[in-house]
């Protein structure tokens, strides 16, 4: 029997009614501090299988609109083939007129996704939550490197980042200040959140690299940075702007599972979880 996301019935995971689909990436190939990110879409998809299934929010229960579980993609030579990899799947999901949704893996996994969105849908908004640029063109060799994660995005799309505290100088002459929401200023900033919502497109696509959260609440990621994000301001964040505008795809990404704390692979379930009630609700 298929394994289903987060062990829905079998009835509500078939490919052809389902109105979302979700793609595992297990990649750790370029990650360059603790290693282990590749485990993170079994880790997060385990947790799911835990968690109840009604959104007391929104009052619903999300996975009736069909949800799709590929098998994971691994086993790859270099971080361009995974790339492109990620690509082509991504964009048959899109023409498709499916919800695309990914788990990695570390950051890199989404320059595929975030290029196939840009190809199908024109015009977007990438709104990355993160607390690093990841703005570099190349790192150690390949532009395909999770320190490069974004900056594709940035050149043909309206980069919004969100929770960034943590970045090269070399990144600064890539970045457009004006979108780029430091950590260290919203925390007084009452309108933060408004803020990001007016420089939205119609078109988004999300990209969070569970680093963007404080380490206090999820300490289970690849490279963790103090002063990050909070739980319920962060779905605040979320349900604006998914109520802003139409978003065609997303991704949670750099999970590194701990075998002795389990409360990040809770946290990054429910979040995924969350962003499809949020926009089916």
């Amino acid at each position: 029997m298929k394994r289903t996301f987060a062990g829905i019935p079998e009835e509500y995971a078939s490919y052809h009614t389902a109105s979302a689909v979700v793609l595992p990436v297990a990649y750790d190939g370029t990650s360059t501090w603790i290693k282990g990110s590749d485990k993170g879409p079994e880790a997060l998809l385990h947790a799911a299988e835990n968690m109840e299934l009604f959104d007391i929010e929104t009052g619903t229960e999300v996975y009736r609109q069909g949800i799709y579980l590929f098998d994971e993609l691994s086993g790859f030579s270099s971080p361009e083939q995974m790339t492109e990899a990620v690509y082509a799947v991504a964009k048959e999901q899109m023409q498709a007129g499916k919800l695309f949704s990914m788990i990695g893996g570390e950051h890199s996994v989404s320059i595929g996704a975030l290029r196939a969105a840009i190809d199908v849908y024109g015009e977007i908004t990438v709104l990355q939550l993160d607390a690093h640029a990841d703005l570099r063109p190349e790192y150690n060799g390949s532009a395909c490197n999770h320190a490069c994660a974004v900056h594709e995005a940035s050149k043909r799309t309206q980069l919004i980042q969100v929770g960034i505290r943590s970045m090269d100088i070399s990144e600064v002459e890539h970045m457009k200040r004006e979108n780029v929401f430091f950590a260290h200023e919203i925390i007084n900033n009452q309108t933060w959140i408004d803020e990001v919502c007016a420089k939205l497109k119609p078109v988004v696509y999300i990209t969070i690299d569970l680093d963007a959260f404080d380490p206090s609440i999820l300490p289970s990621t690849g490279t963790t940075e103090p002063g990050g994000l909070m739980y319920y301001e962060t779905l605040q964040l979320l349900k604006k702007v998914i109520g802003s505008s139409k978003v065609v795809g997303f991704d949670v990404v750099e999970l590194c599972p701990n075998p002795v704390e389990k409360s990040s692979d809770f946290l990054a379930a429910k979040l995924f979880y969350k962003i499809l009630s949020y926009i089916y609700q």
